[in-house]
């Protein structure tokens, strides 16, 4: 795989994480806006948190003058942002990031034969540390195995074919049903067709999440107007995934009075 995009280790918040340059990410998507306004526009629009999505370092610059900011962002938040470009530079980015995290992972497996190395048997003392070493590895990807089969077991609890979002979101301890949609709004995924702002919202679904993460189907309403075209978002399997994970990050938006806790109910979803 050619390195297309490089990426560094830094820590996130007391992790250490694989993380982009945005300015590499920039200039690698040919996007025509300048730097500086592109990310501030994306953080603002998508919601990124710094410390969380992303860090800034201040660089110097060589005639001695202002210093630049620079974004390390994680590979979730670069394949977001390669997403919405919705262009082939776009695409091409996120399938690396999805493949540089695959070997990622890969290489953490505790059977790797790149990472597994045996302990110096003739050293007890390193033959020890090696073997601790090791079983806090198969320790680690228990635990994240474990919580794989909780969110696909979740899913398969709260998913129903033809739901809507806020149905999915109304099983989900704490979230604010009523900003689901504006929140899929503000990440692209919907748009409003009503340009009435005095008129209630007329939601359909971006063209790049259509048929992978949401569809819609249409529907006549009738009310004090008269008839009118309106369609049913309907959340397919991806877009649960999708939904469950931004609810763990706690991205999803949030009642006031939220317990804290992240705990669903099975079937709970109105009809």
């Amino acid at each position: 795989m050619s390195n297309l995009i490089n990426i560094e280790t830094k820590n996130i918040n007391g992790e250490l994480i694989q993380t982009v340059n945005t300015r590499d990410l920039h200039s690698f998507l040919e996007s025509k806006q300048e730097f500086a306004n592109w990310i501030k526009d994306r953080i603002q629009q998508y919601g990124f948190i710094e410390h969380q999505d992303f860090l800034i370092n201040l660089s110097k610059t060589p005639n001695g003058g202002r210093p630049a900011k620079e974004y390390h962002i994680s590979l979730d938040m670069a394949k977001e942002l390669s997403m919405v470009e919705r262009n082939e530079k776009g695409k091409q980015a996120r399938q690396y990031f999805i493949e540089c995290e695959r070997r990622i992972l890969q290489s953490q497996l505790p059977n790797n034969p790149t990472t597994l190395g045996l302990p110096n048997f003739i050293d007890p003392a390193e033959s020890a540390i090696a073997w601790a070493e090791q079983h806090k590895k198969v320790q680690l990807l228990g635990v994240q195995v474990q919580q794989l089969e909780t969110e696909i077991d979740s899913l398969k609890n709260l998913f129903q074919i033809g739901m809507t979002p806020v149905q999915f979101c109304k099983q989900l301890n704490g979230v604010n049903i009523n900003q689901v949609n504006l929140f899929l709004e503000s990440r692209h995924f919907l748009y409003d067709a009503e340009k009435d702002i005095s008129k209630a919202h007329v939601w359909r679904v971006h063209s790049y999440a259509r048929d992978t993460y949401l569809t819609e189907s249409p529907f006549i309403m009738t009310n004090d107007y008269g008839k009118h075209q309106c369609y049913k978002i309907v959340l397919l399997k991806k877009g649960a995934s999708w939904l469950y994970n931004q609810y763990l990050k706690s991205k999803l938006p949030m009642k006031k009075d939220w317990n804290g806790e992240f705990t669903h109910d099975k079937y709970s979803q109105v009809a």
